[in-house]
Formats: structure tokens, sequence, C-alpha cells
């Protein structure tokens, strides 16, 4: 089990030193923007590193959209980030699963996500995040998410899963076995988000927290960690000394 952080998309290499991370996560572009990911300079560097990474996808793409302009812009999104991603030997790129915005319902945003990934095959594999809110959300509700990954598992995509613990908590899923239960139908989890959360449970607010200072058992942060069994990040708030000492409690309790 790897644990890391989050790091700057400047200078990944150094973000991971300064927080005693064994693994990262970056963005290639503006989190807020549709801009595609520059060419970096750096990619022989990062991809012979030795040092996992993982892409986090802007914020602004979301395959569940209603409006089909939205899904036309999440699908070029999706090759862009997907295309500079694989250049630096990324293990995969997060995106969240997203919602039928207005009045759609689950299966809507299902449809979303078989249409945007119709017909092209991603340079890295595409890790679909669970998220804390929206009512017709693909993947708040786990029962949801398992919808999903069946639908796109079946029609081809070789999609995996990212677990986002403020998330799960945030949404109304127990923290205590809530990676048992994904694993179960998912196979796996790829990538973990440790995130504590400042809101009580299932409140629908995504705002994360430092580990043991919101909202979350400790405990059952922990438990997520040793039950998955994979590469995690943590996305916690403050800089390189809060996020640094993050990550280590996680490498001293485990």
């Amino acid at each position: 089990m790897l644990i890391g952080s989050h790091v700057d998309r400047e200078k990944p290499l150094q973000g991971a030193k300064q927080r005693g991370a064994d693994v990262v996560q970056i963005f290639l572009s503006p989190p807020q923007s549709w801009a595609a990911p520059k060419t970096r300079g750096d990619e022989l560097e990062l991809s012979t590193s030795g040092l996992p990474i993982f892409v986090h996808a802007p914020y602004l793409a979301n395959p569940s959209s209603l409006n089909p302009e939205v899904r036309e812009k999440t699908k070029r999104c999706l090759q862009e980030q997907t295309k500079a991603a694989a250049k630096i030997g990324a293990l995969g790129v997060v995106v969240h699963g997203g919602h039928p915005t207005g009045s759609g319902v689950v299966q809507d945003g299902i449809n979303g996500w078989l249409e945007v990934l119709g017909g092209w095959e991603p340079e890295c594999r595409i890790l679909i995040e669970n998220t804390a809110g929206g009512k017709a959300a693909v993947a708040r509700r786990f029962e949801d998410f398992k919808r999903l990954l069946d639908a796109l598992r079946g029609s081809d995509h070789n999609v995996g899963v990212c677990l986002d613990t403020c998330h799960a908590h945030a949404g109304g899923e127990d923290l205590s076995n809530c990676a048992e239960r994904l694993m179960r139908f998912s196979g796996s989890i790829e990538l973990i988000h440790l995130n504590d959360s400042k809101d009580d449970f299932d409140s629908g607010r995504d705002r994360h927290e430092n580990l043991g200072s919101g909202r979350c058992s400790l405990e059952n942060l922990l438990q997520v960690v040793k039950t998955a069994g994979t590469y995690t990040v943590v996305e916690t708030p403050g800089s390189v000394k809060e996020q640094s000492d993050d990550v280590a409690l996680v490498k001293r309790e485990i």
C-alpha cells in the first residue's frame, strides 16, 4: 500500500518529496477549465521516475449531464486528458461520476456515460469516483454506482474505481464497511481518496477536512485503506505541512 497526496501540477516530483508521498495525484490543466493539457516538457522524466502518478480530470467534466453540449465537451476533455496522462505514465484518470442536471434520473446519467465513452478507446484507464451529493447522481449511492459499472463494463468499457471517503460519508454510505461493499461489485478499487469530512453523515456536502479533524471516524478511515489494499492519496486542506502530517499519520497507523 503506497500512501501519498494530491500535489501541484507544476513540480509533482518535488511535491512528493516535500510531503513524503509514495504516490501522487495531479491536474494536467486548470480544474475549472475546459482547456486541453499543454505539453509539459517533463513527460519523459515523470514516466521514468518510478513514482506512481494519477491524474484528476477537470471538475467541469460531467458525462452524466442532460446537456448534449456538456457531454460533447466532456468527451473531448476526457480524450485530451487520457492522451496527456498516458504521456507521463499515469496509472489512471479520475473522473467524478457526475449527475444529470435538472429533472434527470440515474438512468439518464448512465446513458450519458455510455455516449461519452462510445466510439473511442482511452489511452489511460478511466477511474470513476463516487460523489457526495445529487439525488440522481450516478455514483453517490452504491446501488446506483453498481448499475453504472455494470452498464459500462457490459459495453466493454474497461473502467476502474476511485473511492473517496469524504464523498462516501457525505453521500450516506457507512465508512466502516464501504470498501468491502464496493469491492463486492467492482472487483477492486484502484485508488483511494482518503479525506475526512467537515460535515455530518449523509449531508450531501463535499467539503474535505484533515484526517482526525472532521466528522469521520479515524478508525473507519484507516480501515478503508487496509481493506482496499491499494494506492491512497489525501486531498486534504492546507499545503505541504498539513498534507505531510496526514500522509505521516496514515503510514504510522497502518
